[in-house]
Parts: structure tokens; C-alpha cells; sequence
């Protein structure tokens, strides 16, 4: 990962359209904000280059793939296996997202799935990694909040 891009004024009032909508063209960025295109589609650029944007990947909604259920998984490893638990774990298609928080779990997943049959399927697949001890699964009923960083603009 590169550097710790610093984002300006400037930069946040271009990031606060892109939260309106991802695919906003840069031409009407500029002309919404009264800058030159150039301008923007150069700080796009740079911040693209220091990391800044989640991949694109990410804004595509797993219900689309016909993995509507969606679930976190704490996992509990045998630390000295760390790396190949991290590994088996990266080859599971359902398994979207990979922390390692503070605290008592060791890793937690973000998981999708087709139904509850499917959900437990994916956890067994998780459970039988190396290196994992014990998981937990806490399936989620419905989005309350959708990803968003409009709020972190203002600061």
C-alpha cells in the first residue's frame, strides 16, 4: 500500500459527488464543482495512484451472484498457522472481506451465500481450514446503514 494520501478541500468535494454516485462522469464532476476537467480527472488520478478507492469490485452487490445471505464469521486459529488458515481462507469464493481485529478473535469474515443450507456449507468449508480452531456465525437480517464515507467529508 502506498503512502497515506493527505485529501484536501478540493479533494473531498470531488470524493462528496463520487458518493452520490460512483460513475458520475468526470466532466460533470468538473462542471458541478467549477473546476476544469483536467483538474479533476488529475486529482482522480493521484488519488487513485496513493490507494484511496476500494476496488470496483466491491460495489457490486453479491445478492447479483445469487448470494443473497450474508453473515460474519469470528474465527479462532492456532497462531502458529496463521498464514496457511489466511491462505485455505483466500480460496473460498464466498468469503468477501478477511480482518484481524483487536480482541479476543483472531480473524472476522465477511461471508455470503445462497440460503441458510448454503451458509452452513460455506462455515463448515471455513472450519475445516489449517489452523482454524473454532468459528461463530452471526447472520445478518438486513442492511441498516449501506457503506458510506459522505459523513467523513465534512471533517
Amino acid at each position: 500500500m502506498s503512502e497515506m494520501y493527505a485529501v484536501d478541500a478540493t479533494d473531498r468535494k470531488i470524493l462528496e459527488q463520487l458518493d452520490i454516485d460512483g460513475r458520475m462522469p468526470v466532466a460533470m464532476i468538473a462542471q458541478n464543482l467549477n473546476l476544469a476537467r483536467g483538474t479533476v480527472q488529475a486529482r482522480l488520478d493521484r488519488m487513485q495512484a496513493s490507494d484511496v478507492f476500494r476496488p470496483h469490485s466491491s460495489r457490486v452487490k453479491p445478492a447479483a451472484f445469487g448470494r443473497p445471505v450474508a453473515a460474519m464469521v469470528q474465527v479462532e486459529l492456532d497462531q502458529h498457522l496463521i498464514q496457511e488458515a489466511i491462505g485455505a481462507l483466500a480460496s473460498i469464493p464466498e468469503v468477501l472481506e478477511c480482518f484481524a481485529p483487536a480482541g479476543d478473535t483472531d480473524l472476522l469474515l465477511r461471508v455470503v451465500a445462497r440460503d441458510p443450507d448454503d451458509l452452513y456449507r460455506v462455515s463448515e468449508e471455513i472450519r475445516l481450514c489449517p489452523g482454524i480452531m473454532r468459528t461463530s456465525t452471526s447472520l445478518f437480517l438486513r442492511q441498516v446503514i449501506p457503506y458510506r464515507v459522505t459523513g467523513l467529508l465534512g471533517q
